[in-house]
């Protein structure tokens, strides 16, 4: 294998690249996906109806290893993920951690999703260690599929795990899916380093509404990247402003966590309570998810969203 090496902030880090090679240089995004990109509409159960489904177009996936850490890659140099040989259930990346954040807000719910499979380290992790909860992930691209099963550990479906080779758009329109996942997880990118490859106002309102009452979304977004606020700006307007991102990683990402359900009102001092929790039973880093959801609100003493 060879061993192109990048971290976790794979499109980030090519966006800073393509910017100081090229200053006056500018990515724009396809015609194709101007028009939804843009849609506004009052009504989620009307979004199947006027946003259409992607076409894929697949990128060759590859794979190199360094330091006893195996990575995908999508024909490029840049990482869509990672497993450290030594460790297949543990989630090796710190962005991918903190897309479990939404731990500090709900005991493990009956249904976790994670949209964009990648490497499956986050499907691993809670098959594994989150045994009360159905286990999902949705994946088009079926090479992806294989390689997550045999080149990074995914275990065959089971009882609780199943793999959905499906469009995560056509997922979270399908109304089947509406109200019933408590945890979400969205990972969804291509080897373009163009953002997020569904990001309207559309999707993350149909995202929303798979969720239960008090469900919470985590969203990979790339903090130093044009994509960053208009993405923020669209979660938002989807979860009636109801979405913070975690302080950007030393690779460029930054989580977002986004809220249904009733208004959340706790003091730090029991988000910390929980994260020692946390730490202590899955081996997460879940005091420095409060620490940056401290610095995101600027909030000392409660949090408050």
């Amino acid at each position: 294998m060879t061993k192109l090496i990048k971290r976790a902030s794979a499109e980030a880090r090519a966006f800073r690249n393509k910017q100081s090679a090229a200053p006056a240089q500018r990515i724009s995004r396809a015609k194709t996906r101007a028009s939804r990109d843009e849609d506004d509409f009052s009504d989620v159960a009307k979004a199947s109806l006027i946003e259409a489904p992607r076409k894929p177009r697949f990128a060759p996936v590859t794979f190199s290893e360094e330091g006893g850490v195996r990575y995908l890659h999508f024909g490029t140099e840049w990482v869509q993920g990672a497993m450290r040989l030594s460790k297949p259930d543990h989630i090796e990346l710190e962005y991918a951690q903190q897309m479990m954040a939404w731990l500090l807000f709900l005991e493990t719910p009956d249904r976790i999703v994670q949209l964009g499979l990648g490497t499956g380290s986050l499907t691993k992790f809670a098959h594994r260690f989150l045994k009360r909860a159905q286990v999902e992930a949705v994946e088009l691209n079926p090479a992806v599929v294989i390689a997550a099963r045999t080149m990074f550990s995914l275990p065959a479906d089971d009882a609780r795990l199943t793999v959905r080779e499906t469009d995560a758009w056509e997922f979270v329109n399908d109304r089947a899916n509406h109200g019933t996942i408590g945890a979400l997880q969205i990972d969804l990118y291509d080897a373009t380093a163009r953002g997020p490859v569904l990001d309207s106002v559309a999707f993350y309102r149909a995202a929303r509404a798979c969720l239960t009452q008090a469900g919470v979304a985590t969203i990979n977004l790339f903090g130093d990247h044009p994509s960053f606020v208009r993405n923020m700006k669209r979660l938002n307007e989807a979860f009636d402003g109801r979405v913070i991102a975690l302080p950007e990683v030393h690779d460029g990402n930054r989580i977002a966590i986004a809220f249904s359900g009733p208004a959340i009102d706790v003091p730090f001092k029991q988000l910390q309570e929980r994260a020692k929790l946390i730490e202590a039973k899955l081996a997460l880093p879940a005091r420095k998810w409060v620490k940056g959801l401290q610095e995101s609100t600027g909030q000392s003493d409660t949090f408050a969203i």
